[in-house]
């Protein structure tokens, strides 16, 4: 390839894997099989179903380490591939190791150090399972939620980020305290096994690295894209001065309308935002707006107005009244 530290859609998928084997598991967690033959990344791609262009960020990242990749990647391709991968060091490798783990050390209870590398590498498992089940859930449902147009009001990516930790340091801790105080009795399993701990420090190091810089970094535009697109709106609902406070529904948007029969019908700004897919804040503003329109700032009197106006039928408010 001319230049082997900036992969194209057009070079052969095998020539990337043999310039670095690491893409393997690149591949793996794509979703991409083997038995691709002669065919290019894009046509690779392409044929299996996987966005090409987060495919090359996530391999030119990792092969160069170049941080300043360009966000013209699918964020929701590189959130399945970041599943994925939290799905191969739970399901597979971490449990692999430490069978293998067991198979090298003295686990029949007679050896104190090897019973207590057993219990720190399953502490360190634990603390795994638990960061990456919190990005399972919460950071990758708070971005599944961007994707569909709702930016929270209480939370941003940035919350994350900062709490963000290498999770492969204690898996260094672990290997120096084999190498160093385990004694060695030409037991070759134990060296394959810290093979594989050294693999899996590099692998978690460098999955952090592709949440804190491709990930992250690519949240945060898509935040900042909706709020700019809530100000838009919210700025388009504003009122004209002049005939404010006239009556009927005429001096309302068609959101402000829309709101007025949510609170009507007892929803609260949550459940509304949810419901019409704003922010929590654009539904307070909205509020807000009609409040001073209308003249009305309780639940009780937009319901009545509400009814007036035919914007909710009586029916479907029983329940409250």
């Amino acid at each position: 390839m001319d230049n082997p530290h900036k992969y194209r859609a057009t070079d052969k998928m095998s020539d990337l894997i043999c310039d670095n084997y690491a893409l393997l598991m690149v591949m793996s967690r794509f979703g991409l099989s083997l038995g691709f033959g002669e065919k290019t990344v894009g046509e690779t791609c392409q044929s299996q179903g996987v966005d090409c262009h987060t495919f090359l960020a996530v391999a030119n990242f990792l092969n160069s380490g170049n941080k300043q990749q360009k966000n013209d990647f699918s964020v929701a391709a590189l959130m399945e591939y970041l599943k994925r991968a939290h799905t191969y060091f739970l399901d597979f490798n971490l449990p692999a190791i430490r069978r293998k783990l067991i198979e090298a050390i003295d686990c029949s209870g007679a050896d104190d150090v090897a019973i207590l590398i057993l219990k720190f590498y399953d502490a360190y498992v634990r603390e795994v399972r638990r960061h990456m089940e919190y990005e399972n859930k919460e950071v990758f449902g708070y971005v599944e939620n961007l994707l569909r147009g709702h930016l929270d009001a209480q939370y941003r990516i940035t919350v994350f980020a900062e709490k963000h930790n290498q999770i492969g340091i204690k898996l260094k801790e672990l290997k120096n305290i084999i190498i160093k105080y385990y004694p060695e009795k030409e037991n070759d399993l134990l060296n394959a096994v810290l093979f594989d701990i050294f693999n899996c420090e590099q692998d978690l190091n460098s999955h952090c690295s592709v949440e804190d810089h491709l990930f992250v970094p690519a949240v945060e535009a898509l935040e900042e894209q909706l709020a700019q697109q809530t100000q838009k709106d919210a700025a388009a609902d504003q009122p004209n001065e002049e005939g404010a406070g006239g009556e009927g529904t005429e001096n309302l948007s068609q959101r402000e309308q829309e709101v007025i029969t949510c609170v009507a019908k007892g929803m609260s700004n949550k459940e509304i935002a949810d419901r019409l897919c704003l922010s929590v804040h654009t539904v307070i503003t909205h509020r807000r707006n009609i409040a001073r329109k209308l003249q009305i700032h309780s639940p009780a009197g937009l319901t009545i107005y509400a009814i007036v106006n035919k914007l909710v039928e009586l029916n479907e408010i029983k329940d409250r009244l």
